[in-house]
């Protein structure tokens, strides 16, 4: 359809909707959007008279049914991630989810088969954004021996003292956000980019404020962890580690480390440091500039329904790869044991 107009429709319309998806994707030669839902009428309104939409809808399965459509963005909660890209696809039409992909790994595997069987259509999910700056150097200095073999990976994300008054967050409400944990999936799926997947992952975390008000001002009890330690064997043969903390006051902001048998590499402040063998200390590395990524989310989606491009932030094939890590954590803290990936 590369001469046909896109014309999408909006589920769920939160901050990175709003900041980012909107926006860009009305920033596109050939691309409308068309019609919104969001948690109620008068948020719809809000949102349609910002943006100059021209139809909203109180009911997301009447959006999706509609023929104005061909394409739809869900910018929720991952709590509907899954059922609005069954109904979507269902109705033939290209779908971008939001990230976390899904609330746990069957939903991953659903979403999945769903793309599969329609794999005339794009099915996009919205990618960690943390290292896209850095990541073609990164790969490029792995593949050229920079590291030598790929040793150990230390991920730490964190920074601030843990709120203990601050309301229930979405991302601490386990009917909202599933097994996802803080930001562990997002840099999860970086590191992907980097150097692959996970074959086993062991884990403990502890969730410190037990209960939280919800908006309603009803005490909830919290089942997402506040600090969590990952340990896991990689494919490529390295042994990763990964904190992901509310509780960490003062380390500094979230960094990635590769230790190699010949080099190290640091990303820090979306910066990208490296040293080898004989060096003494770790030195900034210039990004060339054909090599310097970016957000282009919006843009790859119009290009792939195009027959331009082929969507790779984020596959579905690497959506469910980054649930099924995030489910074998949780399973591996629930049962004490090391859990073996793929799942079973």
């Amino acid at each position: 359809m590369s001469n046909e107009t896109i014309q999408v429709g909006v589920i769920g319309a939160g901050a990175n909707t709003t900041s980012r998806h909107i926006p860009g994707l009305q920033a596109i030669e050939g691309v409308e959007v068309v019609s919104l839902c969001n948690r109620s009428r008068e948020s719809s309104e809000r949102v349609a008279q910002q943006f100059g939409i021209p139809t909203i809808y109180e009911n997301w399965q009447e959006l999706v049914a509609a023929e104005d459509t061909n394409a739809i963005v869900i910018g929720t909660w991952p709590y509907m991630h899954c059922r609005v890209t069954l109904a979507a696809l269902e109705a033939n039409k290209h779908v971008m989810c939001e990230a976390r992909m899904a609330m746990n790994a069957q939903e991953a595997h659903a979403m999945r088969a769903a793309a599969r069987a329609k794999s005339h259509l794009v099915a996009q999910i919205v990618p960690s954004p943390f290292t896209l700056r850095v990541d073609n150097t990164v790969k490029r200095l792995i593949a050229g021996g920079y590291l030598g073999d790929v040793l150990a990976i230390e991920v730490r994300a964190g920074g601030e003292f843990l709120d203990l008054d601050g309301p229930l967050h979405w991302r601490q409400d386990f009917n909202l956000s599933g097994l996802n944990i803080m930001t562990m999936g997002i840099w999860y799926e970086a590191l992907l980019r980097w150097v692959g997947e996970a074959t086993r992952v062991m884990a403990m975390g502890k969730t410190f404020v037990r209960m939280r008000k919800d908006a309603d001002g009803i005490m909830r009890a919290v089942r997402i962890p506040e600090h969590i330690d990952i340990i896991a064997d990689m494919a490529c043969g390295a042994q990763a580690h990964y904190q992901i903390s509310s509780v960490a006051g003062l380390t500094g902001g979230p960094e990635g480390l590769l230790f190699g048998s010949n080099g190290t590499l640091r990303f820090s402040g979306n910066k990208l440091y490296g040293g080898q063998r004989d060096d003494t200390e770790l030195k900034e590395i210039d990004i060339p500039p054909e090599e310097e990524g970016g957000w282009r989310v919006e843009e790859e989606f119009a290009s792939a329904i195009r027959g331009q491009e082929v969507i790779t932030h984020t596959s579905f094939e690497d959506g469910v790869k980054y649930m099924e890590f995030t489910e074998a954590v949780t399973r591996s803290k629930a049962m004490g044991q090391a859990i073996a990936l793929p799942l079973l």
